[in-house]
């Protein structure tokens, strides 16, 4: 099985390379033919792998096995939790490619493999960023994903707009990837190792934290937090789901942001988690503080949104934000929770990105004043919308609800009541979306174009308007529904993904399996029933979507000047060192 592992990566990139060439004599029907059948049997292998991680699996790639403990080679680790993460990166891809059969008014260039090709590169980057096992070559697949991401956002470049949002999402996730590089450098002048569990070695063998582990530490968070989308370094997620593809955006927000996460998990857990790293304390703090932060920021921004696409990505913020918290209590429980909210959450989110796709499509806008009652005739995406927005509010029995009980349950006390106060704002907005959008239920809600963006006059991506939904546009989020249901339901799967996480991250302590309470499914109807209640308030007294005074300064901060991002940026690394500082001082 071990010899399996380098085709999760190499797989897709030779079928990208075959596109490439031969995507000009290639029909379109064949191309994207062809690109599905790629993915799909990537997908179908790691999950072949996936089931049988038990005990974990690692690869040197190219025979560069360690040599007296010592190797330059990379290395690839098959565990459960990096190939559940290249799983779903791999069956989101999939679902994205079948959402855009036939997408596009013609392919860039007529080329027929140019899309497809891109969105199997943007594959393979993800799963080995899933799967590295050495640092440097963790970086190297961070920016291999970032780099097709940042021409999959760019894809109408004749748009300015596009090309704004997507300089905007290169600058500054490149940034962050720098920042990367130079905590590994760092690093590896400190051990002389790449591969993650060599560098934990040699951080702990160096002695206590100081100066040169902070500094790493800062440094390599930064980037993996960038790509999160954590605040402070979230200002170009917004900006780029605004004018990338649909497809596009239900892989930025459905596996790419929690990538970053992983990453952080990953990183911390292999490389800074021992005696000679951050102490648990500090690594607490940073996450929990940012955490709080990104879920605030996120949920504020979330409900005074029109701009669909925007609301979403701002969604995504504040369930960033959930997920640090969940992570940053350092408990094997709060790991579990946040496996399985995050498998939830990619499903809904990704659902919720293709039904506004087909009101772009129809519309010719995503602007939610807009289009206030004009979607009426499309029942079927309406009630797929109100269902993603009540799953995202954590409605029992879907993954995301199960993941969200057991990480209020893991973190407990206030941060608790912060969990159900973000996932009652931002459901609440999707809720509210749906009801004016899809029923027209109250009047007009209005809104000030002064200090927000407007989803009006924007061009359909299918080059015209479509007069029918084709069936792929719909089947696509109904099926991402529905795995995000068998998440909360499926017997035993809850318990599989507790035994993959505490296997790589608990030192193979054992917890009880993941499981729905009383306390859980209470919580879980409160948030929905709050989330349907702050909807219907909004429907039916307009003026909670007047922006208050306190929230222009946060508006003006997502200005769209890449120079105002990358000086966030500097502030947000500056308050990981502030943050993580108690630990190095008092050693």
């Amino acid at each position: 099985m071990n010899d399996l592992l380098p085709l999760l990566v190499a797989v897709p990139i030779l079928g990208a390379a075959l596109l490439v060439v031969g995507g000009r004599r290639m029909s379109r029907p064949v191309a994207e033919l062809a690109a599905c059948t790629v993915s799909g049997g990537t997908a179908g292998l790691a999950i072949v792998l996936l089931l049988n991680s038990s005990p974990p699996m690692t690869e040197w790639v190219g025979g560069w096995t360690p040599v007296n403990g010592e190797s330059v080679g990379i290395v690839l680790t098959g565990d459960g939790p990096g190939l559940g993460m290249a799983a779903l990166a791999s069956l989101l891809t999939l679902a994205a490619m079948v959402y855009s059969w036939h997408y596009f008014d013609e392919p860039p260039r007529r080329h027929a493999g140019s899309f497809p090709a891109l969105m199997l590169l943007f594959q393979a980057g993800m799963c080995g960023f899933a799967l590295a096992g050495d640092l440097f070559n963790l970086f190297v697949w961070f920016e291999l994903m970032s780099v097709v991401a940042y021409a999959l956002t760019g894809t109408r470049v004749e748009d300015p707009k596009v090309v704004q949002g997507a300089l905007t999402f290169a600058v500054v996730t490149s940034l962050g990837a720098y920042a990367v590089l130079m905590g590994i450098g760092m690093l590896y002048a400190r051990t002389g190792e790449l591969a993650l569990t060599q560098i934990g070695r040699g951080v702990d063998a160096h002695g206590g934290p100081d100066a040169l582990t902070l500094a790493a530490f800062v440094l390599i968070l930064t980037g993996l937090l960038v790509k999160s989308a954590a605040v402070p370094f979230h200002f170009w997620l917004p900006d780029a789901h605004a004018v990338a593809p649909t497809p596009v955006c239900m892989l930025l927000s459905g596996v790419m942001v929690e990538l970053g996460t992983y990453g952080v998990w990953r990183v911390y857990g292999t490389v800074f988690s021992g005696p000679g790293g951050v102490p648990d304390d500090d690594f607490r703090r940073v996450l929990l503080v940012l955490g709080v932060l990104t879920a605030v920021v996120g949920a504020v921004m979330c409900w005074y949104q029109r701009h669909i696409k925007r609301l979403l990505a701002c969604s995504t913020v504040a369930h960033t934000g959930l997920f640090l918290i969940g992570i940053g209590v350092l408990t094997p429980e709060g790991d579990d929770g946040v496996a399985l909210y995050v498998l939830g959450h990619a499903g809904v989110k990704a659902a919720l990105f293709a039904c506004t796709g087909v009101l772009l499509d129809r519309y010719g806008s995503v602007d939610e004043r807009a289009l206030h009652g004009r979607a009426r005739e499309l029942r079927p995406v309406a009630v797929m919308y109100v269902i993603g927005a009540l799953a995202l509010a954590g409605l029992p029995p879907f993954g995301t609800a199960l993941g969200k009980a057991v990480t209020e349950e893991a973190v407990g006390g206030p941060l608790t009541v912060l969990m159900v106060a973000a996932t009652v704002l931002t459901a609440g907005a999707v809720l509210r979306v749906a009801a004016g959008v899809f029923f027209g239920l109250g009047p007009e809600p209005p809104g000030s174009d002064t200090y927000e963006t407007t989803g009006t006059g924007e061009q359909p991506e299918t080059g015209s308007r479509i007069s029918r939904v084709p069936d792929t546009m719909t089947a696509v989020p109904a099926v991402l529904l529905a795995a995000a249901l068998a998440v909360g339901v499926a017997p035993g799967f809850a318990g599989l993904v507790s035994h993959g996480v505490s296997e790589s991250g608990s030192g193979g302590l054992v917890v009880s399996a993941p499981h729905w309470t009383p306390h859980g499914v209470l919580l879980g109807l409160a948030s929905t029933l709050l989330a349907t209640g702050l909807a219907a308030l909004a429907v039916t007294r307009p003026a909670l979507l007047t922006a208050p005074d306190w929230t222009q300064s946060l508006r003006r901060l997502q200005s769209g000047h890449v120079g105002d991002y990358v000086a966030w940026l500097l502030v947000g690394a500056v308050l990981l060192g502030a943050l993580a500082l108690p630990g190095v001082t008092g050693s």
